[in-house]
């Protein structure tokens, strides 16, 4: 069994990662999905995450089916997540409007096939409306009883203490979860948004602890990326290609041999790090393939001792970033997905 940790200063316990949901429907065929969700769950995994806008909805949707299949959906954590745009034609499809967050809440219940969500958290920040809006519409929700707790994605750490003043000006559910993007190549959350979080009890479920898969060993220096790769060809989509950098490369090649001599992969390294970080509650997994389960899983076996984090420091130094995945584009609507 895999060891439980408190989600925030809140009565939940997880596991120490959270299965997430994105491949399945998508990449991931619907079978396959429901094979490696019951796999996770054997294992001892008791959180999965998705969000509405996975393949538009077919994320959710084979989320719901695999947990309405196994009958295991009330032994579950389960997360989803609210802002992108779900209808292109309508102006009102998108954002952190009550509006949309009602009407996509609702949506969300009817894929996943559940009365309620543990945890419903708000994808992104939106400049544009008032933060008030936003948790009045999320504590209307949990008062009804659909969802139990709120929570963010990549908000920057003065975004959840704005948050935080206005629940407790206005006596509304506050928000008791972020969830960031944190590895080993952008390690900036260790400047403000941890230490925040660990002061003031908010669980952190850390995305693309792989980052993106250049912690996996399938990327190295001066080679072309593998054929049908997530980076090949790099021409099509410059938001990974400045993700794809020489420093980044540069810093796989220090980490491979520290795994090698500790007898795991640079993917299971990279996860046992993260999820043994000061202030991380559950870093979020997001395998495509059975196979690719079954590694990130092992991570939890991995320790990592005070000469290990002194090489990966070396390596990735605290508090900087060699490839970005923590952007500071706060306005509306202007996330990829």
């Amino acid at each position: 069994m895999m060891e439980i940790r408190s989600l925030g200063r809140t009565g939940i316990q997880v596991s120490p990662l959270c299965l997430g949901c994105m491949m399945f429907g998508g990449k991931t065929d619907p079978e396959e999905s429901y094979r490696m969700i019951d796999a996770a769950l054997d294992a001892g995994i008791n959180f999965l995450d998705t969000a509405n806008v996975y393949s538009r909805g077919r994320s959710e949707e084979v989320t719901g089916e695999a947990l309405k299949r196994n009958g295991r959906r009330d032994r579950l954590v389960l997360a989803t997540k609210v802002y992108g745009r779900m209808d292109d034609d309508d102006p009102n499809a998108a954002g952190n409007s009550r509006r949309h967050i009602i009407q996509q809440c609702e949506l969300s219940l009817k894929r996943l096939q559940t009365d309620w969500i543990d945890l419903y958290q708000i994808h992104r920040p939106q400049s544009d409306i008032p933060i008030d809006e936003t948790l009045r519409a999320l504590d209307d929700l949990i008062r009804a009883g659909k969802v139990r707790y709120a929570g963010t994605s990549t908000f920057a750490a003065w975004q959840v203490m704005e948050s935080f003043w206005v629940s407790r000006e206005l006596g509304l559910n506050r928000f008791v979860c972020e969830q960031p993007p944190y590895n080993l190549l952008d390690r900036r959350i260790e400047r403000e948004l941890l230490p925040m979080a660990r002061t003031y009890g908010m669980g952190v479920i850390p995305w693309s602890p792989l980052a993106g898969g250049l912690l996996t060993g399938k990327y190295r220096l001066d080679q072309e990326p593998p054929e049908d790769s997530r980076f090949d060809p790099l021409e099509r989509n410059p938001y990974l290609d400045a993700r794809y950098t020489r420093s980044a490369l540069e810093a796989v090649e220090k980490l491979i041999p520290l795994a090698e001599g500790k007898g795991c992969t640079l993917s299971q390294l990279a996860v046992a790090w993260c999820l043994s970080q000061s202030g991380v509650t559950s870093p979020i997994i997001g395998p495509r393939t059975m196979r690719q389960l079954q590694d990130n899983l092992a991570a939890v076996e991995v320790t990592l001792d005070d000469s290990d984090r002194e090489r990966i420091d070396a390596a990735c130094p605290p508090g900087r970033m060699i490839s970005e995945f923590y952007t500071a584009d706060f306005g509306p609507h202007r996330h990829r997905w």
